[in-house]
């Protein structure tokens, strides 16, 4: 543990990230129509969210997410290819895998699984490139 290398700046910046490709990935010119029709959402039902609410609480846990894997990338020999293995692995191999589990649980359809795996697997994958990279 005495080789552990965490920096805050490159967490900070990987969890805000999480604004940023989830801006694009759920934008109108990626998957926003399709997101919402799977999700069975309405404009107006859009429109009643707080985003300084859903952007602070989203921000918040991608800090304890952003944190978690860098303490599994914190060996002192981890580079920007392994921390983008690293998160690619996270990202697929795990959390997206287990959502797909609990959805196909929730009788979501495939189209709504790969919009939301995909996503995880874009933003796990880029935050193990930045904590691999910015050292």
């Amino acid at each position: 543990m005495e080789d552990m290398i965490i920096n805050h700046w490159a967490v900070i910046v990987a969890a805000l990230a999480n604004l940023v490709v989830g801006a694009l990935w759920y934008s109108p010119a990626l998957f926003y129509k399709a997101w919402k029709s799977e999700n069975q959402l309405t404009d107006d039902q859009l429109k009643t969210v707080n985003p300084v609410k859903l952007h602070g609480i989203s921000t918040l846990l991608s800090l304890i997410i952003c944190y978690n894997l860098a303490f599994f990338l914190g060996d002192a020999k981890t580079d920007w290819v392994w921390g983008t293995t690293a998160g690619f692995l996270a990202g697929f191999g795990w959390a997206a895998i287990i959502f797909a589990i609990i959805a196909m649980y929730e009788f979501k359809s495939w189209r709504y699984i790969l919009i939301n795996g995909g996503y995880i697997t874009v933003y796990f994958t880029l935050i193990g490139f930045i904590l691999g990279i910015w050292r």
